[in-house]
């Protein structure tokens, strides 16, 4: 859609392709200082190049458009945009503006773009509704502001008024005082107050309607991703999913005084950021933050700094190992407890096997003849299943592999469920060392910009970091390589990056799936567990 005019620290503006004209800003960065000129004397070839290959990619939008620009007549601007916003709906292609967010020079193109290409909420295919248990309904979800209340909460932002429930209202209405549904927690919620956001400024407003969105204070039990219904008509809006979290760190604020007030900063920042996870380990009393990597992990400590301003002490990044068994095992254990009085009696005969991956802890009984009565399985079930969260390796939770209860014995005064529960922890703790347990790791995809010049650099430190390359697709400014590489060999890899592509290099990376661990790396990680849990208990 447009032609950048110059490249990186030379760049002053760009060329919109459907009216020929040049926007040119200058460089204080006020992205309303610019000037709109012919197109320079030396890019007028590019330009008509480019505008033909842009019309020959639309023209297929419309046969009418299509006869009479093969007839040599060229389409007008209306007629361009029409099939390009067509096109876009379809996606059968993507409009693609260049421009930097650094000095803000190409926004007004952009934005110009999203209104005239991007669908309104009526042109996009509806969606069935789902009631409470997730089953269809029937209807479909209509922008509609006659039709029942739905609304989804996605995002959470703290400020000094208290939080902000960023609120998309896609059908019905929504006023001051109303009472609506919360579908995930199954309670109500009242709009107190109710504002329009315009960057920092706020407006009061009274009602909003579908299509509007709206930041509501004062609601008390709600979290990004749930939806906001009529009680009358309830029906849960597709949630957003967030993925476990792959890293963690120990924090610790520098100052005794401080950890009241870091306590109450995490709280909040949890609230906001679903991804984002804190917890207490229960043996060393340190506060653990996970994240879904390096820098997720950074920017958190940086905001407790300087939003909240609280400074910490940050631990050394620990990766999020799983475990999981290998062989099947058929085993059997007896929980037997005598002190005076009423005893403890349980025995379970039990297989053990891999499940498979993503699949996480299944349980079942084929338990027959009464053996074990049918009031005792979900003791058993409740025993392993508190066990998994320990795996026998390294102490990280246990992953894919399932449980059969096959047979076992009880007794009619000493047996209960609390002796049924007993006994399948202990099962647990006997058994999965004899399963071949095996040590799981986070897999990332990665996917790295680099200068042609660089490539070979690049992939040969992915694959000395044990990563795999997926992919190599050449672009006109370099190339994009994408790979899977375990997270531990991740850490710091930006710093080698711009080292290696002197500065542009780029990466991103999410987390992709967990893998077995190669047999050194699994040893070298189990001792460094052992070693930190022996610090610990000194």
């Amino acid at each position: 859609m447009t032609l950048p005019i110059g490249r990186e620290d030379q760049f002053v503006g760009v060329i919109d392709l459907l009216t020929e004209k040049a926007w040119i800003w200058d460089d204080s960065g006020d992205p309303l200082k610019y000037e709109i000129k012919d197109v320079p004397a030396d890019m007028v070839a590019d330009v008509k190049a480019w505008r033909e290959k842009l019309i020959d990619q639309v023209a297929d939008q419309d046969d009418d458009v299509m006869e009479r620009y093969l007839e040599g007549e060229e389409p007008t601007i209306e007629e361009i945009k029409r099939c390009l916003r067509k096109g876009t709906i379809n996606m059968d292609f993507f409009p693609t503006f260049c421009g930097s967010s650094f000095k803000n020079k190409g926004v007004q193109l952009v934005l110009d773009g999203v209104i005239d290409y991007l669908p309104n909420p009526t042109e996009v295919k509806p969606q069935p509704e789902v009631d409470l248990e997730g089953n269809a309904t029937g209807d479909f979800a209509r922008v509609d502001p006659d039709y029942p209340l739905r609304a989804l909460v996605f995002k959470i932002m703290d400020d000094r008024f208290g939080a902000l429930n960023f609120v998309r209202v896609y059908s019905g209405r929504l006023k001051k005082g109303d009472t609506m549904l919360n579908t995930y927690t199954g309670k109500n919620e009242r709009v107190g107050r109710m504002v329009e956001m315009h960057a920092d400024d706020r407006t009061e407003i009274e009602t909003a309607q579908a299509g509007d969105i709206v930041a509501l204070i004062g609601l008390k039990n709600v979290q990004t991703g749930h939806t906001l219904c009529d009680p009358d008509k309830p029906a849960t809006l597709e949630p957003m999913v967030f993925p476990d979290p792959v890293i963690s760190i120990a924090i610790s604020p520098k100052d005794k005084g401080s950890n009241e007030k870091m306590g109450v900063a995490l709280g909040k920042m949890v609230q906001e950021d679903p991804s984002f996870r804190v917890e207490t380990d229960e043996e060393s009393g340190e506060t653990i933050i996970k994240g879904m990597g390096e820098l997720h992990l950074d920017i958190k400590v940086d905001i407790l700094k300087r939003t909240h301003g609280v400074e910490v002490n940050v631990g050394k990044p620990q990766v999020a190992y799983r475990e999981t068994i290998t062989q099947r095992i058929e085993d059997s254990y007896t929980h037997k407890k005598q002190s005076g009085g009423s005893g403890q009696y349980a025995k379970i005969d039990y297989i053990i096997e891999p499940g498979e991956p993503g699949s996480g802890f299944q349980f079942e009984s084929t338990v027959t003849g009464g053996n074990v009565p049918r009031e005792y399985w979900p003791a058993v079930e409740k025993g392993f299943k508190a066990s998994v969260d320990k795996g026998v390796l390294a102490g990280f939770p246990c992953l894919d592999f399932k449980v059969n209860l096959t047979d076992g014995a009880f007794h009619a005064v000493d047996s209960s469920s609390i002796a049924f529960e007993i006994a399948a922890r202990a099962a647990y703790r006997q058994s999965i060392p004899k399963a071949g347990p095996q040590l799981l790791e986070p897999i990332m995809k990665v996917d790295v910009f680099s200068p042609e010049a660089n490539v070979g650099d690049v992939i040969g430190d992915l694959n000395r970091r044990r990563g795999m390359i997926k992919s190599q697709d050449a672009g006109i400014t370099g190339v994009r390589i994408k790979a899977d590489v375990p997270l531990s060999d991740m850490f710091g890899y930006i710093g080698d990056l711009r080292t290696m592509t002197s500065g542009r290099g780029q990466f991103s990376m999410e987390f992709s799936h967990y893998m077995p661990c190669p047999r050194n790396v699994a040893d070298e990680v189990i001792k460094e567990v052992n070693e930190r849990n022996k610090a610990k208990n000194k």
